[in-house]
């Protein structure tokens, strides 16, 4: 035979290695990548993989590696929790990072969360990936990571949506992905296609295909093994290396395996499933049954539970086992053992006879009970046993733990699986420690948990038909009608199924959740008083039963129907108070009536009260890892949101780091969104990359009011209000009439059309939609409107009269004073328009102070298309900028004599008196200004607003240029002004 050892040298892969090396110094600059591996069974993806863990190793990484098994279908983050058992150590650069998150620690052998940390379903595996990524993120801070996942072609969904997250929320942290998969595996409906298909998207992605080895290299391949050079003995030294070369279509595992059975028999078998065990053959009879047992175990067996499993004595299984790594079909591992290919534990378990592969998962099923191994693992031995009553116990087991780990797809397939055996098991409901019915109600929380309502519904449907208990009909009522709200289903059903819950339900906190989804149904119907009257109710009975939970969301569901329709916001804010000052049990519900709170102050112009809220609601989501549940991320943005209009915007633009670019969902679209207010403002030049990714979802409303509407005003500080208007029509379009963001969208579309200098309907009809939404609410007229909606208001008014050209500075003042409650760049962007109005009406002292106080703040935020936009009107105005911190090299002149002696400023200015001659000498400072504009082709009504003149003075200006150049049109005298050298460009100097 042959005898091998490792290969050591890596042959024909040195592109495919460069590339992921590539990937792996990009992380460690600072860029996160993930690579994908893809090849055929043995095409050597594994030793690619090792290859750069080792490189990985040498250059400072931190290496994880997680390995997914073909129970990983049940195993929910197996390649995690297998990462994280071989890293865990507390001396480590990972150990403590895992400790200290409890969702990890789960996932660890022996482990058990408190009752604190007890949360389900989508809820515990928002917290779970957030720990992943806050456990990475902490350990990428001391040293780069490199985190590989092998064979994600047996990855559980739970596992395949984990990769997706961290691939789209890694930015850059100093963290390499890379994955494995089986090209030859993938069927058409594979789960795994689609996701390869969404993360080749991605611009941090990069995909290696392993294709076979050309022939140079199998030779070479087959040179580098052990002994070869002493020339196997046999037929095959005789027809030399073609055969095998040709047999093994460049595949290095075939190749080894033909190469040793060639070498321990005179033909050579005919398929791989005979080559493979053509090499079992050659073992000792114990030697192969040790085997035979191994490949039930699975790809690894613990050394303890496999002599267990054969019923050996030490000396025996050591000799079998030597035996078998020696001809390595084993490698011995610190506890156990691993098959050197899963193709070949796929080879032997196949050729178990029936009766004895039962018989071998009905042992391991016993052995691994004695054990307390895992749930999922006893569900699979008991079934493929026949063991139906242990498949049910052992699966509603898996069912629970799957949802306490955050695996809401495992939990609900498994709740699936005792569900069909139910029916053939005696005494089903003592070995489930529960009834049919609950295991359903579990199974569709599971469903809608992984986001599949209609799932959920369908299931609670189908037992809410079946139920004759008035009780469970009550409780699937409120569940269907729960559910159908989260999935956008039939509103009527959703209605009629929480009214028939609460007239059945007992006093009890069943009823007081039944009474609290019904209000939630009415609320959304906009039938709003009995909505109130329903969640008053729910309050008092939440009280009177201990129910925390209902408490606390009626509080918020009252709280929010006081702030649209009720007569106090006072009130609301009293009602989100008592919600927030002591845990409802239920950690959903608190970030929820926290962000509430906080919106509802941020709204009403109480920023520092709702900076100190958000805060403490982000460090309630970060404590007990929900940073990516739904209000935990709604927190965030609300925390950003608040210092963006308080004018703290390096404080905006650092918590906007985690906003990620490359979305790929809705809520991450949402959030992305929310960065482009400081990006835009700054004149970022990633607002373009951030726009191209959102544009995907404009679709969705919130993004589309969010990215389009900022699109729009970067159009419109780009000088394009064409492009900004198209936004504005489509987010108009989209928004109900009643929606309060018509309002600041309406101020920016009237802002591009007094760009413009239209007039007319397309004006009115804006304006009249503003009002219209500032007025009026879903179900009549609007209770009240918060300052900042008032704000935009006095904005769009402002806005139409500019097109119009009435807007003197009274309308503007409005429009400043209105944003004067503390957000900061509205204010001063309504300033800019207060100094422009005080200048065309002749007022230059006080436009000057007002420009002066914009250009401030717009220097301090940084925001340089404002300021850009500022300083030009300061130029036009000849105004010198109060932020300058050194005098300019084409002026000696003072501020103060510059503001009162503009004529003898523009004498002073190279870049006229240079260029003029004695002909143009005859205008004043401001005549040569206005024969720029002329020559730019500009006509009067431009001119004057661009000099911030009446077109009246425009044309006095004009007459006595010709005149003084002895022309009689503006064409000949542009001429004289392009042929004496005034060029337009002039006309932007400070000449006023």
């Amino acid at each position: 035979m042959v005898a091998r050892t490792p290969q050591r040298v890596l042959i024909g892969r040195s592109a495919e290695l460069d590339r992921l090396v590539g990937v792996l110094d990009a992380a460690a600059a600072g860029l996160a990548g993930v690579a994908l591996v893809g090849g055929d069974a043995g095409i050597g993806k594994t030793r690619i993989v090792t290859e750069l863990c080792d490189l990985a190793q040498r250059r400072g990484f931190v290496t994880l590696t997680g390995q997914c098994a073909e129970l990983g279908d049940a195993l929910p983050y197996l390649p995690l929790a297998d990462a994280l058992r071989g890293a865990a150590d507390a001396g480590g650069p990972v150990g403590p990072a895992v400790m200290a998150r409890p969702a990890l620690r789960r996932l660890l052998p022996g482990d058990e969360a408190g009752p604190a940390e007890e949360t389900t379903g989508g809820l515990a595996q928002q917290r779970l990936f957030g720990s992943v990524l806050d456990m990475l993120s902490e350990v990428a801070g001391r040293q780069p990571v490199l985190f590989v996942f092998e064979d994600l072609h047996w990855a559980d969904r739970s596992t395949r949506d984990l990769l997706v997250f961290l691939t789209r929320m890694l930015q850059r942290e100093r963290v390499c992905l890379v994955g494995t998969y089986r090209t030859d595996d993938l069927h058409r409906r594979h789960p795994l296609r689609p996701v390869l298909a969404e993360l080749r998207r991605l611009p941090l992605v990069t995909s290696v295909e392993l294709p076979p080895l050309g022939d140079d290299d199998m030779a070479e391949y087959l040179a580098t093994l052990d002994r070869y050079g002493e020339g196997p003995a046999g037929p095959v030294a005789g027809r030399g290396l073609t055969t095998v070369i040709e047999r093994a279509g460049g595949n290095p595992f075939f190749a080894e395996e033909l190469l040793a059975a060639g070498a321990e028999r005179a033909r050579l078998p005919g398929t791989l499933a005979d080559l493979l065990l053509a090499r079992v053959e050659t073992l000792s009879d114990t030697a192969r049954q040790v085997l035979r047992v191994a490949a039930v175990a699975g790809r690894r067996v613990g050394h303890d539970l496999l002599r267990d499993a054969t019923g050996l004595g030490d000396l025996p299984l050591e000799d079998a086992l030597r035996e078998i790594v020696s001809r390595r079909l084993l490698t011995a591992g610190s506890d156990g053992y691993t098959f050197r290919h899963a193709l070949l534990q796929e080879a032997v378990y196949d050729d178990l006879l029936p009766g004895e592969r039962t018989r071998l998962h009905i042992a391991f099923a016993a052995l691994l009970a004695e054990r307390g191994g895992a749930p999922a693992e006893l569900a699979h031995h008991h079934l493929a046993g026949h063991d139906l009553p242990g498949a049910l116990r052992a699966s509603v087991e898996a069912g629970r733990l799957a949802a306490g780990l955050g695996a809401p797809a495992e939990a609900h397939r498994h709740f699936e699986r005792a569900l069909e055996v139910w029916d053939q098991v005696p005494e089903a409901e003592r070995l489930a420690g529960e009834s049919r019915a609950r295991i359903a109600l579990a199974s569709a929380a599971a469903a809608a948990a992984g986001g599949d309502y209609h799932r959920a519904a369908e299931q609670v449907r189908r037992l809410r038909r079946e139920a004759s208990d008035p009780v469970l009909v009550a409780e699937t009522g409120e569940r269907l009608s729960y559910y159908l709200a989260d999935a956008g289903g039939d509103e009527a059903e959703a209605i009629e199924a929480a009214r028939e819950a609460v007239d059945l339900a007992p006093h009890s906190p069943l009823l007081a959740r039944a009474l609290a989804t019904y209000a939630r149904a009415l609320s959304r119907q906009y039938r709003f008083e009995e909505g109130a009257a329903t969640a008053s109710r729910a309050l008092e009975v939440a009280q009177a039963t201990g129910a925390r939970d209902a408490e606390a969301s009626a509080l918020v569901s009252l709280a929010l129907i006081e702030e649209e329709f009720g007569s106090s916001l006072e009130q609301a804010v009293d009602l989100l108070t008592r919600a927030t000052r002591r845990p409802s049990g239920d950690l959903s519900i608190d970030l929820r009536a926290r962000f509430n709170l906080a919106r509802i102050h941020y709204e009403n112009g109480a920023l520092a009260v709702a900076a100190r809220i958000t805060e403490d609601g982000v460090r309630l989501a970060g404590e007990t890892g929900l940073t990516w549940s739904t209000f935990g991320t709604d927190l965030r943005f609300l925390h950003y949101l608040v210092h963006y209009a308080d004018g703290d915007w390096d404080t905006a633009e650092r918590l906007a780091g985690g906003f990620g670019v490359r979305v790929g969902t809705r809520a991450e679209a949402q959030l992305s969104s929310f960065a482009l207010f400081v990006e835009v403002g700054r004149g970022r030049a990633g607002a373009d990359e951030r726009l191209r990714w959102l544009s995907r979802f404009w679709p969705d409303v919130l993004v589309a009011y969010m990215a389009r509407g900022m699109a729009a005003e970067q159009a419109l500080w780009r000088g394009d209000p064409h492009t900004a208007l198209d936004h504005v029509d489509a987010i108009v379009a989209a928004l109900e009439p009643f929606d309060p963001s018509v309002i600041r969208i309406a101020a920016t579309g009237l802002w591009a059309l007094a760009d413009l200098g239209r007039t007319g309907e397309p004006c009115d009809d804006l304006l009249r939609r503003a009002r219209w939404a500032a007025e009026n609410g879903p179900n009549g007229p609007r209770a009240r409107l918060g300052p900042e909606g008032l704000a935009w208001l006095a904005r769009a008014e402002a806005e139409w009269h500019r097109a119009h050209g009435t807007a003197g500075p009274e309308v503007w003042r409005r429009a400043t004073e209105a944003f004067g409650f503390g957000f900061v760049y509205e204010e001063a962007r309504s300033r800019w328009r207060l100094a422009e109005s005080l200048l065309r009406a002749g007022d230059r002292a006080a436009a000057r102070a007002e420009w002066e106080r914009a250009v401030r703040v717009a220097a301090e935020l940084e925001a340089r298309p404002f300021l850009e936009t500022l300083r030009a009107v300061g130029a036009r105005a000849g105004f010198p900028d109060p932020t300058a911190t050194t005098p300019t090299t084409t002026s000696t002149v003072s501020p103060a004599t510059r503001d009162g002696g503009a004529r003898e400023t523009a004498a002073r200015e190279p870049s006229g008196a240079a260029r003029e001659s004695e002909r143009l000498a005859v205008l004043t400072a401001r005549e040569r200004e206005v024969l720029a504009h002329v020559a730019g082709g500009l006509a009067n009504r431009e001119i004057g607003e661009r000099l911030f003149i009446s077109q009246k003075t425009v044309s006095v200006h004009v007459s006595n240029i010709l005149a003084k150049l002895g022309v009689t049109s503006r064409t000949q005298a542009a001429a004289v002004a392009l042929q004496e050298g005034l060029s337009p460009s002039a006309a932007d100097g400070n000449t006023v």
